[in-house]
């Protein structure tokens, strides 16, 4: 593939994270408050971090506990793949809430992916990432479309949702910073407490239920719903990312609280 046309450049302050110039596949476009960089996939290493006159992108640059190079995204004209790197003490936190460690490393895939460093002043710091893919190169405009629920949706039956909603119901209604799924037997308690509930529910039921939805999204390609996936001990692991999931589609929303209306 021919790069002359997009040669590694800089991005000007404000730049759109949602909208990319036409670029090859592969390009990648990091931004920072002060700008950012963009690179075609070929040999190459781009930095970001606190020292402006040492990085291709700076961030936090008035926050000592953000690196000087907090991290480096590399190239290798081999595969065209975009790897980012933690240099910095402090983590680069993912989406869904994964912690890049010091010296962690991790494939960024195509699309949109904002990096967090939480600095121990109680601030953050947003570097976004795009990755372009094909769609990003034809880009149509949808503001004024109606709005359609996610591509990702899942299907549950109505007796799944029930109990998926019981088990969520920390996360539904948003009381908890730090929410957990409740335990089978509470689980199981409020599913019968329903007036939608048409069997009766045991820790055991609920925890077959439960594992059968994690096996039907895992066959969909959703990681971290397998033991053999998170390792020991699991814990509520498995609950934990599958709840997320969940969420994070819209398959479960706060509406699905009025199934667990108490029985007149």
């Amino acid at each position: 593939m021919a790069y002359g046309n997009f040669p590694p450049q800089m991005l000007p302050p404000g730049s759109p994270s949602d909208r990319v110039p036409s670029a090859p596949p592969g390009t990648i476009f990091v931004l920072g408050p002060e700008g950012g960089y963009a690179v075609p996939p070929r040999r190459y290493t781009l930095l970001f971090g606190r020292d402006r006159e040492d990085v291709h992108v700076p961030v936090g640059v008035d926050d000592p506990t953000v690196s000087r190079r907090h991290g480096i995204f590399t190239c290798t004209a081999a595969d065209g793949d975009w790897w980012l790197v933690n240099t910095g003490h402090l983590p680069i936190e993912l989406p869904d809430g994964v912690l890049m460690l010091a010296g962690h490393k991790r494939l960024i895939e195509s699309g949109y992916t904002p990096l967090v460093i939480n600095s121990s002043k109680r601030r953050s710091h947003l570097v976004e990432v795009r990755v372009v893919d094909e769609d990003d190169r034809n880009p149509r405009s949808t503001s004024g479309a109606e709005t359609v629920n996610p591509e990702t949706v899942y299907e549950l039956s109505p007796q799944e949702r029930l109990v998926l909603t019981a088990l969520a119901q920390r996360y539904l209604e948003g009381h908890d910073a730090f929410p957990l799924p409740l335990a089978w037997e509470d689980t199981a308690r409020l599913a019968n407490a329903s007036p939608y509930a048409v069997k009766s529910w045991t820790h055991k039921s609920v925890a077959n239920t439960v594992e059968d939805v994690r096996e039907r999204l895992h066959r969909r390609g959703v990681r971290g719903l397998l033991r053999d996936e998170v390792g020991e001990p699991v814990g509520s692991t498995l609950s934990v990312n599958l709840i997320r999931e969940l969420l994070k589609t819209a398959t479960l929303s706060a509406q699905d609280l009025e199934l667990l209306a108490d029985k007149d």
